[in-house]
């Protein structure tokens, strides 16, 4: 029998052939005995299988992405000349990453004409991806990470602690899994709209947990005594997340123009439209007359919205936020439709839209049940 040396020994499950210790990598399911060569079936907890991702983004390359992320005219005018950096470091951070195979079933109704609903079934197979953060991002605002399969190399422990600081994970496989399928089931649902939703069911079918470590270059700079952080992507040189002061002349542009703009819809527009309402004769003219007021208090709302909370820019890429439908997720909460205009929930100029869209066909419906 080979020789076995100490470190062999410490660690590893006993060859129930030959009494020789058997390595086990994280995740495995099959081992093979390095002495007999028998082949063993592991159970119980088999732990996770760790990915790293490895960093192609530079010192200078990151600096650069800072110095335009600083030029933005959300931005304080005078930034890129009076902000210090204070730190710039490399860091790996976990993510949780979970691929299934999803299939399931959604029965509902869809609209067949203005009045009228018909049954509907909707079938999903699908190959899904999910990742979120394995630990608590609030500091750096980076949920999720663009995770390249091909790109996908096996875990060394010992070099990425000496290349960076590399971070623990802290949240439980089990929560993680949780909020995959979470995310699986919300993007079943979105395969079509659907009126009415009877009965749902999904099946995670070959579900497979990992841990990748992420490389982000955190920059941290100094403006007016106070400390703001940028994070760069170590591997596209894309700045996912950064903090900065905002542009008051930005903020006072944006509050009058909102202003502006909507009263003149909601004034102008609703002339127009009552005109072309009361020329036409059209029982439905209702949609168009109420169309100029959903418009304008859209453009007023987002102008107030770029005042009230412009004074510090947060800006989060939308592939960096936690995935819809999961624990955490902006777009999955309830609330008013003014708590989507006016609060800084809203993700983009898309989820304005989509509110003034719901206040829309709110007032058409009701309209039409009169």
């Amino acid at each position: 029998m080979a020789n076995r040396s100490a470190k062999d020994e410490s660690q590893g499950l006993i060859c129930p052939n030959c009494s020789g210790v058997v390595p086990v990598p994280e995740g495995a399911r099959v081992v093979q005995c390095p002495y007999c060569d028998i082949h063993a079936l592991v159970q119980g907890e088999r732990g996770v299988q760790r990915w790293q991702v490895a960093r192609k983004v530079e010192h200078e390359q990151v600096l650069t992405a800072v110095n335009k992320y600083f030029r933005d005219i959300k931005k304080a005018p005078v930034l890129r000349r009076e902000a210090k950096i204070r730190d710039v470091f490399l860091s790996y951070v976990p993510y949780w990453r979970v691929e299934a195979l999803v299939a399931g079933w959604v029965f509902g109704r869809v609209k067949k004409g203005d009045d009228e609903t018909r049954p509907e079934e909707v079938e999903i197979l699908e190959q899904m991806y999910w990742n979120d953060a394995a630990l608590d991002v609030s500091e750096f605002g980076v949920h999720r990470v663009p995770i390249d399969q091909q790109e996908l190399l096996p875990y060394d422990d010992d070099g990425l602690h000496s290349e960076a600081m590399v971070f623990d994970p802290t949240e439980s496989r089990t929560d993680a899994l949780a909020e995959a399928e979470q995310h699986f089931a919300y993007r079943g649902r979105k395969r079509k709209s659907l009126t009415q939703r009877f009965f749902e069911k999904f099946h995670f079918l070959r579900q497979k947990l990992s841990l990748v470590y992420y490389p982000l270059w955190i920059v941290r700079y100094q403006y007016h005594q106070r400390i703001y952080q940028v994070v760069v992507d170590g591997v596209s040189g894309k700045v996912l997340y950064g903090k900065a002061p905002g542009n008051l002349y930005y903020r006072a542009a944006m509050l009058v123009a909102g202003l502006a703009a909507g009263n003149f819809i909601l004034v102008n527009g609703t002339i127009l439209a009552g005109m072309a309402v009361g020329n036409s004769g059209d029982d439905d003219g209702l949609a168009l007359l109420l169309m100029p007021l959903a418009i304008g208090i859209g453009l007023i709302a987002a102008g107030y919205r770029a005042f009230r909370y412009g004074e510090e820019v947060e800006d989060i890429q939308a592939e960096s936020k936690k995935a819809r439908g999961t624990n955490g997720d902006s777009s999955s909460k309830t609330g008013g439709l003014m708590d989507v205009f006016m609060s800084g929930d809203a993700d983009s100029t898309e989820d304005l839209m989509k509110a003034g869209k719901e206040l829309f066909d709110m007032f058409t419906d009701s309209g039409k049940k009169r």
